[in-house]
């Protein structure tokens, strides 16, 4: 999952600050000088006509000059504080979107369940003479990413991708982490491809943003496989030598 970039909203909030204090130091300037030239019109030589108006007025212009300042510098801490409340309230959603893929993670069947539908589905498709197809989703994801939160981040919205392209017939599966089966019954060949290139295009989406790649494999009874043991055979031999569980997908 795509998070926010830290450095770059200290690098504004700097940048803000620096804006403020450049404008807090321009307004004193020139505040400061024109109540200097106005000083000695003001106090010095004054007009008997226009004493005290000329001296209300520069008493408002530094009062005004003043105001602004204080301005300026409660619109920097403001946007500060609002600053922290955004960042405090992204990292809080982000937390719980990390924390629901790795729920989803975990209510996802395994490979036992998948070799006990396809069992099932097999025989089925085998005795009415349909079609079945099975969609293997294979993530790559940098060895940097791995136990961190980022890989539990990746592998929940893959997941979260592939169960919006499901029909109410197709069933997930979790076989280790990053390796994904889906078995679509009634479905031939043609059809099994057309939902791998929009899974594909989705996916591709997610992993742009969640740094990982993908490969996806279709095998389909009766074009490629003629019996439940072969489709077995060709999962497993997408199945690392080590599977990882699901424990080693790390939990806030």
């Amino acid at each position: 999952m795509a998070g926010f970039n830290q450095t770059e909203l200290d690098n504004l909030e700097r940048h803000e600050l620096q804006l403020s204090i450049l404008a807090v130091i321009i307004v004193l300037v020139m505040a400061g000088g024109v109540a200097l030239l106005m000083y000695p019109l003001v106090f010095v030589h004054p007009d008997p006509g226009n004493k005290w108006t000329l001296r209300f007025a520069f008493i408002g212009f530094c009062i005004l000059s003043l105001l602004f300042v204080a301005y300026l510098l409660d619109r920097q801490r403001t946007v500060r504080r609002l600053k922290q409340e955004l960042v405090a309230e992204l990292q809080r959603n982000l937390d719980l979107r990390h924390q629901a893929n790795i729920d989803l993670l975990h209510t996802i069947p395994d490979l036992s369940h998948f070799q006990d539908r396809l069992s099932m589905e097999f025989r089925r498709a085998f005795t009415m003479q349909r079609a079945l197809s099975v969609l293997v989703v294979k993530l790559k994801l940098p060895r940097s990413l791995a136990g961190t939160e980022s890989e539990a981040a990746a592998l929940g919205e893959a997941a979260r991708v592939i169960s919006r392209n499901l029909t109410p017939t197709d069933s997930m599966y979790l076989f280790c982490p990053g390796l994904f089966g889906i078995v679509m019954p009634d479905t031939d060949t043609a059809d099994a491809n057309r939902i791998a290139v929009q899974l594909e295009q989705t996916l591709r989406i997610a992993g742009d943003k969640n740094k990982f790649a993908f490969q996806t494999f279709i095998y389909n009874y009766p074009d490629q496989v003629k019996s439940a043991h072969e489709f077995e055979e060709t999962v497993a031999s997408l199945l690392p030598e080590r599977q990882p569980s699901l424990e080693d997908v790390p939990t806030l």
